[in-house]
């Protein structure tokens, strides 16, 4: 299996889709966005939420490459978004906790 950042690293998306979200990565806000998209109360630490992002994003990513009429491209977008902002969040985490 790999690892969080070699999946992450290893996402190659539509140039479009991947602009939108290194845009929208700043105004991440995860009490906000992360609670809308798991649709949880109590919010996982960084790695467990990227996992389960990482698996949102992979069955979102299958219903664009399908054509499904389900496709939200702003969906796709905002799962990408959670994706870098907690990929940002555990690399400041694991930057603290060396330092």
């Amino acid at each position: 299996m790999l690892d969080l950042h070699t999946r992450i690293a290893a996402l190659k998306r539509p140039a479009l889709l991947a602009r939108a979200a290194r845009f929208g990565v700043d105004d991440y806000r995860r009490d906000v966005h992360l609670r809308r998209i798991l649709g949880r109360d109590s919010l996982p630490r960084s790695g467990p939420a990227l996992m389960q992002l990482l698996d949102v994003e992979a069955e979102i990513d299958a219903q664009r490459k399908d054509h499904a009429a389900s496709y939200r491209p702003a969906r796709h977008v905002e799962v990408l978004i959670a994706i870098l902002g907690e990929a940002h969040l555990l690399r400041a985490t694991a930057l603290h906790s060396v330092t």
